[in-house]
């Protein structure tokens, strides 16, 4: 039992990158705002893509941002995403995770958004996203929208 369980984990490890379809990393800037406050964003993510056949794809990303104010600090996120690929170079999809407080007094939120992502040559592609924050506990709901830069590997 132990060798067919091997043999089926080492299977699915070497099979694994055949399904796969790109790792990724950008960095990020933009606005974030929430009602009545307007300031700049900027961050950095990573990101692992799938197919799902020739048309869709589904990815999971962690982030790291931070607004551009005195008294905030690094939010991480942890996003799923799921899309479409419009063409050979252009992916529309829409995500999902959860964000950390930004700041000492901050509430930490769940977030949903959507982007487009166009690929220059065969590595480098840039993004548009807008994402919306679901914040916890009365506090005002925040939003952001980013234009980025990233590497495909």
């Amino acid at each position: 039992m132990r060798k067919v369980l091997l043999s089926l984990v080492a299977s699915m490890v070497i099979a694994t990158p055949a399904l796969a379809n790109e790792a990724r990393i950008e960095a990020h800037g933009g606005v974030y705002w929430t009602p009545g406050a307007t300031k700049g964003t900027t961050g950095v993510a990573a990101g692992y893509d799938v197919d799902l056949g020739s048309s869709a794809f589904v990815g999971a990303e962690v982030s790291a941002d931070k607004i551009l104010t005195s008294n905030t600090r690094v939010a991480f996120g942890f996003t799923g995403r799921a899309g479409i690929k419009a063409s050979p170079a252009d992916k529309l999809y829409v995500d999902g995770g959860y964000t950390t407080k930004p700041c000492r007094y901050c509430e930490d939120a769940v977030h949903a958004g959507a982007g487009y992502e166009h690929t220059f040559g065969q590595k480098l592609y840039g993004t548009v996203a807008y994402r919306h924050f679901f914040t916890n506990n009365g506090a005002p709901d925040s939003n952001a929208v980013t234009a980025g830069v990233g590497l495909k590997f």
